[in-house]
């Protein structure tokens, strides 16, 4: 259950992702791109929280950096890029 749970989480992601930036392609408003990509690094940590809970689960670390912290590094990204949007790109 958690799986199908986690797949469809990175999906609405992507699909937001996807949404938003046929916007930003139709009305040029900057603050959709930054949007959509805060939506693909959601998306791709999700994917990473369904890989390291289903797909490897008994893996703790990559290159010597536990799983979380690449999810979490990514999740920060994303919603760093929001962030930049929101002060320094508003109209």
């Amino acid at each position: 259950m958690a799986a199908t749970v986690y797949i469809l989480c990175a999906l609405t992601s992507l699909a937001c992702a996807v949404m938003l930036w046929r916007g930003f392609v139709q009305s040029r408003a900057r603050f959709l791109m930054w949007s959509s990509l805060c939506f693909v690094a959601l998306a791709i940590n999700n994917v990473l929280l369904f890989t390291d809970k289903i797909v490897f689960p008994n893996v703790s670390d990559v290159l010597g950096v536990p799983f979380p912290i690449w999810r979490s590094v990514v999740a920060l990204i994303g919603l760093a890029l929001l962030i930049y949007g929101l002060i320094w790109d508003a109209e």
